[in-house]
């Protein structure tokens, strides 16, 4: 599975890096811009963050982050994809939602397959199944018996239609087979009040936005959609062990730069980039949000986004979700 294989590329070899050419060794000269395609604050922008700043130490040159919102992260991303492929301006990318887009959203301007040049994988985040303390149910096969019980009376949320969560839940609705409604919010923020109260029956969604309140028991958690259990919450079973194989779901990030960005580039950036995810202080930083490290070679990096677009794309068929423009 996709967990099983991040795992894998954090203990590949740095010595198997093909060697970095002469031409190469001045850069970088300058700052380098890492463009994160989502708001400050966000897992995406602590990710980039930590991993900006000590990848510079690592290249001797300022890691300059700048946040370019917009459109669910495809500003920022197309941003990248046109922009001059020199190495001073790289991507810190959320993977499975630009998969998603590759199918969702029409008239893209770029494809992530095509118009940027993968440099490592970075690490995932941990997607937990939530539900509101005013449903009587502790297990996910309890969510699921009570749905069945009752068409159409329970619902999900997400933090916008189109998106990664959104997408989740109905990739954990498809494998239940359950028949919920999706209630679409602006954000994670919005919704969780409503998750408190009941009128929101449950989500999957990033771990952060939801420790204090499963620890305060405002809201229950059941299982994380991932391969093996959190460290933050050991407690909760997968999906796997709670009898619902297939629902796995983690925001994946990654580096990346404009395509035709010289492979000596991309080469240097590749190691320090396996190099920084290594170091145990990083590590257990973003570790305490839920976020697990793992570096990649380039050509794993792009195999795992050709296997994401077309994951999602079955996903959304399925849904019957159409196409919208961006």
């Amino acid at each position: 599975m996709l967990l099983r294989r991040i795992a894998f590329w954090v203990v590949l070899p740095l010595a198997t890096l093909t060697p970095i050419l002469a031409g190469a060794q001045a850069y970088p000269a300058k700052p380098v811009r890492m463009i994160v395609p989502l708001p400050p604050g966000g897992g995406q922008d602590l990710v980039a963050r930590a991993v900006g700043e000590r990848l510079a130490v690592r290249l001797g040159q300022p890691i300059v982050i700048e946040n370019k919102p917009g459109a669910t992260g495809n500003i920022g991303t197309e941003y990248v994809a046109k922009s001059p492929p020199d190495g001073y301006t790289i991507l810190l990318s959320g993977i499975s939602s630009s998969a998603i887009g590759v199918t969702y959203y029409t008239n893209l301007g770029y494809d992530i397959r095509r118009d940027l040049a993968p440099i490592s994988m970075i690490g995932h985040g941990t997607t937990v199944l939530v539900v509101s303390p005013t449903l009587k149910v502790t297990s996910v096969a309890e969510l699921i018996a009570l749905a069945k019980a009752q068409p159409g009376k329970l619902n999900f949320a997400s933090n916008g239609t189109g998106g990664f969560f959104h997408l989740t839940g109905e990739l954990f609705r498809q494998t239940a087979g359950i028949d919920v409604v999706y209630v679409p919010y602006k954000g994670t923020a919005q919704f969780v009040p409503d998750l408190i109260d009941g009128r929101i029956s449950f989500a999957l969604d990033n771990v952060p936005a939801y420790l204090t309140h499963i620890r305060a028991g405002r809201v229950r958690a059941l299982a994380v959609a991932m391969h093996e259990r959190s460290a933050l919450l050991p407690e909760l079973p997968t999906m796997a062990e709670a009898g619902l194989a297939g629902v796995e779901a983690f925001a994946v990030y990654a580096l990346m730069a404009p395509r035709d960005t010289p492979k000596e580039i991309v080469a240097l950036l590749n190691k320090e980039t396996r190099a920084v995810l290594l170091e145990p202080a990083l590590r257990d930083k973003l570790a305490s949000q839920g976020i697990v490290l793992g570096g990649s070679t380039p050509e794993a990096c792009r195999a795992f986004i050709v296997d994401a677009v077309a994951r999602w794309a079955k996903v959304m068929k399925d849904a019957g979700i159409k196409p919208e423009q961006p």
